[in-house]
């Protein structure tokens, strides 16, 4: 077998695309996508259906070949190397796939022996594997009968058969009841604190919130933006934002605000109760917080509550998509 050229990527990143492009005859669903996963990031791949999330997974899992472009796996290229790139990554698909007539340790035997697991390694290997996914009790149970959250974490400990360094999981948590999206959530935390970079495909921002590193958020199969989460949110948006509700004087508190160096700008809000309200938008640390609160209880403006604004990933989302679905 030849080998594939060495990545010409950054070494810290352990999964990368460059211009990767996907047609199904008229339809493009990957236009042009260069995405970077950093080694040991857990990166949330966000965006609406139809956004090309899936047809990118399949591409870096060598299921599908691009029409045009570069991926890169761990610094093989999906292309010319695809035994290599299969070798250092466990793919969970967004379906689990139909085993009527299997145990779950039976199930992760026959998938063991499809990564040629030696038979005399398997019985230890199936039982760390269940013990890790919380699924001990659970080995002589036929794998239709377990509910769909348990089947979940099942086939997570099947992609983990050969010790990847990457998990490329589609939509892990869809369709989960709460509780068995956090116990999903608690086992990706897991297998990255064990060395393992996940990269994931979700539309549950609260999810990709909850646990990622990094995230990159594409539509209408196009990256909008990538980078850790905290670089996404400053990037969107860059001043910080305080709510100041008060009984009355909004203009002289107003005036004050805007006389505080790192006031950006005071905006009033419809009135709530018969209550004033003012967003401040603000450069600066907790200095410039505590300097507005100062400053309003120093000249007598009765306030009722003063709090800072958090901008959560929904809103970051919203701020970058245009709702361009292609289903």
């Amino acid at each position: 077998m030849t080998n594939a050229p060495a990545s010409t990527f950054a070494g810290e990143n352990i999964i990368e695309t460059k211009d990767l492009v996907k047609r199904y005859g008229k339809l493009t669903a990957v236009d042009h996508l260069t995405l970077q996963v950093p080694r040991g990031a857990i990166y949330g791949f966000v965006g609406p259906n139809g956004a090309g999330k899936t047809s990118t997974m399949r591409i870096l899992t060598t299921l599908m070949l691009p029409t045009s472009g570069q991926a890169f796996v761990a610094g093989h290229e999906v292309t010319k190397d695809p035994r290599a790139v299969r070798r250092v990554i466990g793919y969970m698909p967004d379906f689990f796939g139909v085993y009527d007539d299997m145990k779950v340790w039976e199930y992760l035997d026959f998938f063991a022996a499809c990564y040629d697991i030696p038979e005399s390694e398997r019985p230890q290997m199936i039982t760390d594997l269940l013990e890790l996914v919380d699924l001990s009790t659970r080995r002589e149970d036929m794998v239709d009968k377990l509910s769909r959250g348990m089947k979940q974490r099942l086939c997570l400990a099947r992609t983990l058969a050969h010790d990847p360094q990457v998990l490329i999981l589609d939509e892990p948590a869809s369709g989960l009841d709460p509780r068995a999206r956090i116990e999903i959530r608690e086992l990706l935390v897991e297998l990255s604190k064990m060395g393992k970079t996940i990269f994931f495909s979700s539309h549950i921002l609260a999810d990709v919130a909850e646990i990622c590193t990094h995230i990159g958020i594409v539509e209408a199969g196009q990256m909008v933006m990538q980078g850790s989460l905290n670089e996404v949110q400053r990037k969107l948006m860059p001043h910080r934002e305080a709510i100041v509700t008060l009984l009355d004087k909004a203009d002289e508190a107003k005036s004050v605000l805007l006389g505080i160096d790192g006031v950006i700008n005071v905006e009033p809000l419809p009135d709530e109760a018969n209550k004033k309200r003012l967003r401040v938008s603000f450069n600066g640390d907790d200095a410039i917080l505590s300097a507005m609160m100062t400053a309003i209880t120093s000249k007598g403006i009765p306030m009722v509550n003063f709090n800072e604004e958090s901008h959560d990933l929904e809103t970051v989302f919203m701020k970058v998509t245009k709702g361009l679905g292609q289903e």
